[in-house]
């Protein structure tokens, strides 16, 4: 079996350390400190520095060799020096080797910010002679952690791959645990368990993504308040060789004084600033992509796709795009000759794209493009050289099929050596092209059973190969980001989750973004029949109210990981109204736009400039602070408050369906200078606090920016 476990940072350090645990058993930044304690009911406990309240880790039980084995630790030591990674973030690792099989290594990492009490930790395993990590019929058999939280009263299940169906999107879930309602040892997915009492609140989390409720992993809660993190399916193979290394996933945990506002609040930090080395993932940058025009070309002027993905179309597109202040523009499916080989077409852009990078650069503006990293060309390099990592089900590879009007492609297993030839050729186009923007599309959780790739081989049933794949998956797209940006620290990726079965959750957050929303549901959501021969399934493809509607309703994710993480499109074309809701919509933090740009009239483009050219005055402002919403999305008023409490700089957007006056007061003290669209009136009162008046004649957006000169 090839090896598959590795350390993402792709860097090999040399560590030193001396034998006997001491005083260097103990970590810590200006907020918390951990204790390697290895005793026997605890491996590590997690401590506030300025109250004492500690959480405890008992160690992690595992199958090794037919035994499930608790593994109980021998000569642990520091290894002193800790590694300083790009994100102010530290890495340590504590070393030791197994009491019951003292030939099998056991690493313990932790990575602590220098200024968040959310951390993050993982194990590894490793031996020079053969051991293997087995299971019981079939079933993983590994617990990765033991905690217990009986010092808490309140419990709750925060779920982030929840697909609802009346918006077709991921959405945040969250729900209140009663255990005295529930049967023995209750299990939920998570991937996050959050606990509080009238003065602390905690939680626990893991990297990893699935849509709910097809888990891969689960909490378990006793009824002393003990909560396990268990194996479900897939964690690792039958028979897995561990000298070729074990690393689990990453998990998080952390704790504050106060509720669990204050304790999502610190998430949401470490979210934007230490959850992963990739910043540039974690700016909020506006974009603007090109498909919707592909979309109105296909299904509003029955042309195919790629009518205009020209040379020429694409210039205007940038001119246009420039005089909004679009800042990355991203070239959507076509632009490519094949797959795989991922070279440009120089039918439709004869000179390979040099014109429109050269017109982006002038333009300060940053190039991105589209790519399916699981299909590669029947005539390219790509599968020519790894066709041996064709996804295959049960020994088929099925049939080639054409992807969005180029020429027909095999599917490619992403969990095998091929990735590595993705990521190098992803560096390369920014080496050769200047691409900083990679947008993937099109990943699928359950697509190959291959037993000679990396997700279990010959001795692994079919079905355990597919549930490997699918676990594994996420990790193999993080490690495929992750060596591009080490290589290319500019670079962003972004992965469309527009459709459910895909790995969703804080796994690929660790790496990139998320592209939540494509369109939004079809009429098949809403059993709505229609016409086959129009072959647009779209309901909310149209400028308007309802568009927006959609797209707003998973904003409430920024309680825990902020908006500027869901890279969502708005529609600008006329009229003004429009074009409010839509500006208004996207300063709240998903800061997309595509549609027909060259056709936008010079007042819309002019609107358009000016709210976002006062919108980059305090976007990081906005970035940075929670969302307040008050008011239904649909509803009249729908008002979103993202105002920065240490500057006072920010927005107020309020949005009606209705004609009607309305008035708002903010949450949050503002700064006194302030900008506001037609129809508002703002006051600054004594107490620092901005009282908003609007009257709104038909459906729009007033916005109001604090901080921000026009």
């Amino acid at each position: 079996m090839k090896k598959l476990f590795t350390i993402f940072s792709g860097v090999l350090f040399l560590y030193s350390y001396s034998y006997g645990l001491n005083s260097n058993n103990r970590i810590k930044n200006n907020q918390i400190q951990i204790s390697v304690s290895n005793t026997p009911n605890s491996l590590w406990e997690y401590e506030i520095l300025s109250s004492g309240k500690i959480l405890n880790f008992e160690k992690p039980q595992i199958q090794i060799d037919g035994k499930l084995t608790t593994l109980t630790l021998i000569n642990l030591t520091k290894v002193e020096n800790f590694l300083q990674l790009r994100n102010s973030v530290k890495e340590y690792r504590f070393k030791a080797s197994i009491k019951e099989i003292p030939d099998i290594s056991f690493t313990l990492i932790f990575r602590i910010p220098e200024d968040n009490p959310i951390i993050k930790f993982c194990y590894e395993l490793s031996s020079n002679k053969k051991h293997l990590l087995t299971k019981t019929a079939g079933v993983d058999d590994l617990i990765y952690f033991t905690s217990t939280l009986n010092q808490f009263s309140d419990f709750k299940e925060v779920r982030f791959s929840e697909f609802n169906e009346m918006v077709h999107s991921f959405c945040l879930s969250e729900r209140e645990i009663v255990l005295n309602d529930l049967a023995d040892n209750p299990k939920f997915m998570g991937p996050m368990i959050t606990a509080s009492n009238n003065e602390y609140s905690a939680l626990l989390a893991y990297e990893h993504g699935s849509q709910v409720p097809d888990n891969f992993l689960e909490f378990e809660i006793s009824a002393n308040k003990k909560v396990m993190l268990k194996a479900v399916k897939g964690n690792y193979t039958n028979g897995y060789d561990l000298t070729n290394g074990y690393q689990t996933i990453w998990f998080e945990t952390g704790a504050v004084k106060g509720n669990e506002d204050a304790l999502a609040s610190k998430y949401r930090e470490f979210m934007l600033k230490y959850m992963t080395e990739n910043l540039e993932s974690r700016k909020p940058y506006i974009f603007y992509n090109t498909w919707n025009f592909q979309e109105r070309n296909k299904h509003w002027y029955k042309k195919p796709y790629l009518a205009d993905m020209t040379l020429e179309r694409m210039l205007k597109e940038i001119d246009a795009a420039h005089e909004i202040g679009i800042e990355i523009f991203v070239v959507d499916a076509g632009w490519f000759e094949k797959t795989g080989d991922w070279t440009p077409s120089l039918k439709r852009f004869p000179d390979g794209l040099k014109q429109v990078k050269s017109k982006l650069s002038e333009y300060g503006m940053k190039l991105g493009l589209w790519f399916n990293p699981t299909v590669a060309a029947v005539s390219s390099n790509m599968y020519k050289t790894f066709g041996n990592c064709v996804k295959t089900m049960n020994g088929d590879k099925g049939k080639p099929r054409s992807v969005w009007e180029t020429e027909e492609s095999y599917g490619m297993c992403l969990v095998s050596q091929y990735r590595d030839a993705f990521a190098d050729k992803l560096i390369q186009l920014n080496k050769e092209l200047g691409v900083t923007y990679f947008k993937w599309d099109a990943i699928g959780q359950y697509e190959c059973n291959d037993p000679h790739h990396y997700h279990g081989d010959s001795t692994n049933t079919p079905q355990e190969r597919l549930e490997n794949y699918a676990f594994e998956i996420g990790r193999s797209m993080s490690y495929v980001v992750d060596k591009l940006s080490k290589a290319c620290p500019e670079a962003i990726v972004d992965f469309d989750i527009t459709e459910g079965g895909r790995t969703v959750g804080l796994s690929f957050l660790s790496s990139g973004k998320y592209f939540l929303i494509n369109n939004g549901p079809y009429y098949f959501n809403y059993n709505i029949p229609f016409d086959q021969q129009n072959d647009n399934w779209n309901i909310f493809f149209y400028p308007g109210p309802a568009r927006g509607w959609i797209c707003r309703f998973p904003l409430t994710y920024d309680k825990w990981i902020p908006t500027v993480l869901f890279l969502t499109h708005y529609l600008p074309d006329d009229p003004y109204e429009n074009q409010s809701i839509a500006v208004g919509s996207l300063i709240l933090g998903q800061n997309g736009i595509w549609g027909d740009l060259p056709a936008i009239s010079k007042d819309g483009i002019a609107f358009l400039n000016k709210t976002l050219t006062l919108y980059k005055q305090v976007r990081d402002d906005m970035t940075s602070a929670t969302m307040i919403r008050d008011g239904d999305v649909g509803g009249s008023p729908e008002v979103y408050e993202k105002i920065n409490p240490v500057t006072g700089k920010g927005a107020i957007v309020i949005f009606s369906s209705h004609a009607g006056k309305y008035n708002y007061v903010s949450k949050t003290k503002v700064n006194s200078e302030h900008w506001e669209t037609t129809g508002s009136n703002v006051n600054v009162g004594m107490d620092g606090k901005a009282r908003v008046d609007v009257e709104f004649k038909k459906a729009e957006a007033k916005i109001i920016f604090f901080g921000a000169k026009e």
